[in-house]
C-alpha cells in the first residue's frame, strides 16, 4: 500500500515514523522518563486518608525520578470527576491517578459514565491493602459497641454520612443496615473530610470511613470509635472492638490506595512507575505514613495490580447487589 501512495523518500519516512512510534521503543522511552513534571489527580479532598498518602509517595517520586511529582485534588462524585479527566488525558505518564477503591462501585452506580473503568486506566500500583474501616459516632451518643449502637437505632432515628452515593463508605453502610436490620438515613458529602466535620458537628450521628484522617481525631476524645470492620484490630487503636465479633454475619471488604495511568500508557512507563513506587514505600518517611494508616505493602507488579483491580471491581458489583442500591 506504501509503494502505491508514497514517493521512495516518503516511504522511508513513514517508515521511520512508524519505529519511532513502535511498541518496540517503549524501554527508550522509558529510560527518559520523566523529563518533566508529572502530575498526580486526587479525586478526594486535600487532607483526606488518600490525598495525604498520595503526596507523600509523590514527594518521594519527585527526590528519586528527578521530576516534580505534583499532587491535584479533584473532589466529588466518588472519583469519577477526577477519574474522567484523567482517561481523557494524552497516555503519556504525565497524567496520573491516586485513588482508594471507592471508585471500584462506581460503574454500577452512576448509569451513563463517559469512560469504562476497566478499559480507560492502567493500574500501576497499590500503596497496600487496608484490612477495614472504622465505626465512628459522635461522643454524645450514648453508645459505645456497635450492638449498643443497633439497640439505640431501634429506638431513635439515626442519620449517617458518606462522601456520596455508592462511595465504598456507603456501601458498608448500608450493607451494615441489611445485616443488622436497623433503620438509618443518609446523608451524602463530597468527601469523608466533609462527613466528619459534620459528624463532629453533631450534624449526623454515625459513619464509617478509613482510619488514617480520623486517628487524632478518636485519640483526641473528639470522635468515639465503637468498631472496626478488620479481620484484626486496627494496630494504632488496638481496642476498639471488631464489629464482625459482635454482629454475626458482617463481613466487608477492605480498602487499598492505586495508583492509575491512562490507558495506553507505554507498558515500560508503567512498569517503571510500578518500580519506582514500591522503592518509595520502602523508604521510612514514606513506611511511616502508610503503616500509620493501617495499610500492608503487598509488592504487586503492574500486571498483577491490574488483575487484583479487574476482580475488585467485579466485587464491588456483588456488594453494590447487597446494599441494595440503584444505579443513579
Amino acid at each position: 500500500m506504501f509503494r502505491r501512495l508514497y514517493p521512495c523518500g516518503a516511504m522511508l519516512t513513514v517508515a521511520m515514523l512508524a519505529i519511532v512510534a513502535s511498541p518496540a521503543t517503549s524501554p527508550a522511552l522509558a529510560q527518559q522518563y520523566p523529563s518533566q513534571p508529572v502530575k498526580v489527580v486526587v479525586g478526594f479532598a486535600a487532607g483526606s486518608g488518600p490525598d495525604v498518602i498520595a503526596r507523600a509517595v509523590s514527594q518521594q517520586l519527585s527526590t528519586d525520578l528527578g521530576q516534580q511529582f505534583y499532587v491535584e485534588n479533584r473532589p466529588g462524585a466518588n472519583g469519577t470527576i477526577a477519574t474522567k479527566g484523567v482517561v481523557q488525558s494524552p497516555p503519556d505518564g504525565y497524567t496520573l491517578m491516586y485513588s482508594s477503591s471507592s471508585i471500584t462501585p462506581t460503574p454500577y452506580v452512576y448509569k451513563n459514565l463517559s469512560y469504562n473503568l476497566l478499559s480507560d486506566l492502567a493500574p500501576i500500583a497499590t500503596i497496600g491493602i487496608l484490612d477495614g474501616y472504622l465505626m465512628l459516632v459522635n461522643p454524645s451518643l450514648p453508645v459505645k459497641t456497635a450492638p449498643e449502637f443497633i439497640a439505640y437505632a431501634k429506638q431513635n432515628r439515626v442519620l449517617y454520612g458518606s462522601p456520596g452515593i455508592g462511595n465504598a463508605l456507603h456501601l458498608v453502610a448500608e450493607i451494615f443496615k441489611v445485616k443488622t436490620g436497623i433503620e438509618m438515613d443518609h446523608i451524602p458529602y463530597k468527601g469523608a473530610s466533609e462527613v466528619a466535620n459534620s459528624l463532629l458537628a453533631g450534624n449526623i450521628n454515625v459513619m464509617f470511613v478509613t482510619p488514617p484522617s480520623v486517628i487524632g481525631l478518636v485519640k483526641g476524645g473528639k470522635l468515639r470509635a465503637i468498631g472496626y470492620t478488620g479481620h484484626k484490630p486496627f494496630p494504632e487503636l488496638a481496642d476498639v472492638p471488631l464489629i464482625r465479633q459482635q454482629v454475626p454475619g458482617f463481613d466487608v471488604f477492605g480498602s487499598w490506595g492505586m495508583f492509575f495511568a491512562p490507558a495506553k500508557t507505554p507498558a515500560a512507563v508503567v512498569d517503571k512507575l510500578n518500580a519506582a513506587i514500591q522503592k518509595a514505600l520502602k523508604t521510612p518517611a514514606v513506611a511511616n505514613i502508610v503503616g500509620r494508616a493501617g495499610y500492608v505493602p503487598d509488592g504487586r507488579t503492574a500486571k498483577e495490580t491490574a488483575d487484583f483491580f479487574r476482580k475488585e471491581v467485579e466485587d464491588a458489583g456483588e456488594a453494590v447487589q447487597i446494599a441494595r442500591i440503584k444505579p443513579i
